[in-house]
């Protein structure tokens, strides 16, 4: 990512300024009653996107997605795990990214690395080329409560040059709530030279029947004005490790009276465990488990998610069985 002109920004050690990085800070402009939530994320999607170690348009796009997961979660209330995922015909195959309740974010991408390669993309853009990466194909969002036995899913068709476009053709044809939303993920460089991964998102909405301090005749002026407000912030300023979050949103809407709510912290955290593993090891034949293991005779599960390695030799594998009662459930899952 660069700066305004067009060159890379050359920041401080970002330990030093970080202070409100990780977060999603919801806020409502007073004046006029729209709401809102900024999404900042620094070492929570440096950690996820440089242990993946993507091609760089397919880590953007995560990235990307990893942000506007955290703007959605954050306008719903839920007890459980917020996941958003895109399909499509193109080099990227699928992509998923997920939010628990409790803050704890993960991602991971299905991708043809060749054919990526073949689009070569410039990885300099401000945002990743959704139809290039995905072709054809939906994006969908499932709020799962925990405890409860049905999900709340909605879907739309990718259709969009971006992410936020895409998002922008989904509210006006699936939600009753008008919104706005910016996105941006891309590498800022440290003082010493260090590049590191940042995202953020930034999403205005006006809910029916609120109203700020002000009365107007038209209540769309004011949330027109909100969004161009909204749409003159910068790729850079939204990631921007020295600016804070009540700074850049003071910076953007001073004039609209701008009150900020306690943040929702982020962490990099993923839900794996050999016990879930094991769980689904136990629901396969040992004729299944014959066919997954390696030359040296073991059973390797990776996590899509955080590409941790599993391993099970036969006593292990047949201790599993063993504890099963040997029964054959015949199907099998992932972590």
């Amino acid at each position: 990512m660069s700066d305004g002109n067009g060159k890379h920004g050359g920041y401080p050690d970002l330990a030093a300024v970080r202070g409100d990085d990780d977060v999603i800070q919801p806020f409502m402009l007073e004046r006029t009653g729209v709401r809102g939530r900024l999404v900042r994320a620094g070492p929570m999607v440096d950690a996820i996107l440089t242990r993946h170690a993507y091609p760089a348009p397919v880590a953007q796009l995560l990235g990307e997605a990893l942000a506007l997961a955290g703007l959605m979660s954050g306008m719903m209330k839920y007890d459980g795990l917020f996941t958003l995922q895109m399909v499509g015909d193109g080099p990227v195959k699928m992509l998923v990214a997920d939010f628990s309740s409790d803050g704890a974010v993960r991602g991971y991408a299905d991708f043809d690395a060749e054919r990526v390669a073949a689009l070569n993309l410039d990885d300099s853009a401000p945002n990743a080329e959704v139809i290039k990466l995905l072709g054809q194909g939906r994006l969908a969002y499932t709020v799962d409560h925990q405890g409860a036995k049905d999900r709340y899913q909605g879907i739309v068709e990718l259709n969009g040059a971006t992410l936020a476009e895409c998002m922008h053709h989904y509210f006006q044809q699936s939600e009753q709530v008008v919104s706005s939303i910016q996105l941006t993920c891309g590498r800022l460089t440290e003082g010493d030279g260090t590049q590191r991964w940042r995202a953020g998102g930034l999403m205005l909405q006006r809910l029916p029947g609120e109203a700020g301090e002000r009365t107007v005749e038209d209540p769309d002026e004011d949330w027109r004005r909100s969004v161009i407000l909204m749409s003159s912030v910068t790729q850079t300023e939204m990631v921007r490790p020295d600016l804070t979050a009540h700074e850049l949103l003071f910076r953007l809407f001073h004039e609209e009276g701008v009150r900020v709510y306690d943040t929702w912290p982020l962490k990099d955290q993923c839900r794996c465990s050999r016990e879930r593993v094991e769980t689904v090891l136990m629901q396969m034949d040992r004729d299944e488990l014959g066919e997954m293991k390696t030359e040296d005779g073991v059973v390797e599960v990776t996590c899509q998610y955080c590409s941790t390695v599993y391993r099970f030799d036969d006593a292990q594998l047949n201790a599993l069985h063993d504890t099963d009662g040997d029964s054959d459930h015949g199907q099998s899952g992932t972590a």
